[in-house]
């Protein structure tokens, strides 16, 4: 019997501890990594992308359906930042596909 690999997101503030993490995924990405305070997210246990909650700079793993995963940080960011609520298809748009 084979184990399925966790494939659960998680969003969440970057550490000190995450900064290699952080460097690694921009080097994939062809950027620079985000400045500042920094979100996450991670599906499983590796890092997909990464968002400056500052400047609003983003990187994401190229090589994994990682972009919807950036509109959903930047959503976090919003309401971290006390933007409005949005509608439920903004929800509905990013989560299953993140997923």
């Amino acid at each position: 019997m084979t184990k399925e690999p966790n494939m659960s997101l998680t969003i969440r503030r970057a550490t000190a501890e995450d900064a290699l993490a952080v460097r690694r995924l921009a080097v994939l990405d062809s950027a620079f990594p985000p400045t500042g305070e920094v979100l996450l997210a991670e599906m499983g246990d590796e890092l997909w992308a990464a968002l400056s909650l500052e400047t609003g700079a983003a990187v994401a793993d190229p090589f994994r359906p990682s972009r919807d995963l950036v509109d959903l940080l930047r959503f976090r960011a919003g309401r971290l930042n006390g933007g409005s609520r949005p509608h439920g298809r903004v929800l509905a748009r990013v989560l299953p596909r993140a997923a």
